[in-house]
């Protein structure tokens, strides 16, 4: 894995198979394509509403007033297909402990089952131990096996600390060691 940070402070990580990189603006349908398939039993302030936001236009201006930073959800593309099939980063959600970040992933489902995810968070987590992070979190739902495992594979662990839904679930929180 190869990477760092450019002169504007914006992380590019590259894999065998993926360059992690910075939104582009024209990128914004595929994150409406994530929002699309999440499943129902996500909080509807993560999915499209009834007036259908986020649409295509809300998420090119978030991209487009998005601050470059050393933290972050990078968008995961393919080398070999030059296409963008979802997220993986770091982002700030409070749960963890003060300069312990969380770690995030998401891709579309027609990707599936690759490795992909895995291949993504390994280059993040490379990148946050050389970066002098010592341990991230993750949360993750109950029933959603296929990121436990991600996350499994990648060495994080489970933790006691649970968060009881009785409509959406149950999140987990994991964490890592670097």
């Amino acid at each position: 894995m190869a990477g760092g940070a450019t002169p504007g402070g914006e992380v590019v990580l590259e894999t065998v198979r993926l360059l992690l990189r910075p939104w582009r603006v024209a990128e914004a349908v595929v994150l409406r394509e994530l929002w699309t398939e999440r499943d129902p039993r996500v909080p509807l302030q993560r999915r499209i509403d009834a007036d259908g936001h986020p649409t295509v236009a809300d998420l090119e201006d978030s991209i487009r007033t998005s601050q470059p930073s050393s933290t972050g959800l990078l968008a995961i593309e393919r080398k070999a297909a030059r296409d963008v099939i979802g997220y993986c980063g770091l982002v700030d959600s409070g749960r963890g402990a003060e300069g312990e970040p969380e770690l995030a992933f998401e891709l579309l489902r027609r990707v599936w089952r690759q490795g992909y995810a895995t291949e993504a968070a390994l280059a993040v987590l490379d990148w946050a131990r050389s970066s002098g992070y010592e341990r991230l979190w993750a949360t993750v739902w109950d029933w959603n096996t296929a990121s436990r495992r991600v996350l499994a594979k990648v060495g994080f662990t489970e933790t006691e600390q649970k968060e009881v839904d009785v409509v959406r679930g149950t999140t987990l929180f994991t964490t890592i060691r670097l």
